[in-house]
């Protein structure tokens, strides 16, 4: 993959969560960073990278002001239709162009429900999608679990709970199969139940 293209040079000090730089010619993306100031010495970033298309995880630490290359891309709506063998289908909800995504490019797959409506990660100058990711949080019907017990409480342990889009998570022990929860796709954590009005 030819990654003399067009990227602009930015600072370290201008690092975001989600930015797509340039490391060893692969694309990463900031999955977090801390500026770190020690005693004696330059001040330095301490970050952690995911591969876009690699999806190796690294950690790398950059110098205060270091330039890197960055990668311009766009953060596109596609709403999720359906999956064929290894291949993710989404639908553009203006254009209703359809585009096959393989797996490997799909962030956390296990939050994914048919008609979410995901994000494309698309680099703007070669037209290239280069990862999928899901809502932040979404509302998840819980397909499997432990009957939960009576007299269990809100301040109780926890159980696993497999959701409908397959992933599996901890939850209050007050959760029962069929109920809807939201959930954190980020950490995957329990935030609440969601109730019907």
């Amino acid at each position: 993959m030819n990654l003399k293209r067009y990227m602009a040079k930015v600072s370290t000090s201008n690092f975001r969560t989600g930015m797509v730089i340039e490391v060893d010619n692969e694309l990463y993306s900031i999955v977090d960073y801390q500026h770190v100031k020690p005693g004696k010495g330059g001040a330095f970033l301490r970050t952690k990278l995911k591969g876009v298309v690699n999806e190796k995880n690294i950690e790398k630490t950059f110098r205060s002001g270091e330039s890197v290359n960055e990668v311009r891309v766009e953060h596109q709506p596609y709403q999720f239709l359906y999956l064929d063998g290894n291949l993710y289908y989404f639908m553009n909800q203006e254009t209703f162009e359809q585009v096959p995504i393989e797996e490997e490019r799909i962030n956390k797959s296990e939050f994914i429900a048919e008609g979410q409506v995901c994000t494309l990660v698309v680099d703007v100058d070669n037209e290239q999608i280069l990862y999928v990711y899901p809502p932040d949080h979404i509302v998840a019907e819980v397909a499997d679990t432990r009957p939960g017990l009576k007299g269990d409480t809100a301040q109780g342990g926890s159980k696993p709970a497999t959701l409908t889009s397959g992933a599996t998570i901890q939850v209050p022990l007050f959760i029962n199969e069929g109920e809807e929860i939201k959930v954190d796709t980020r950490t995957g954590e329990y935030i609440e139940r969601v109730t019907s009005n």
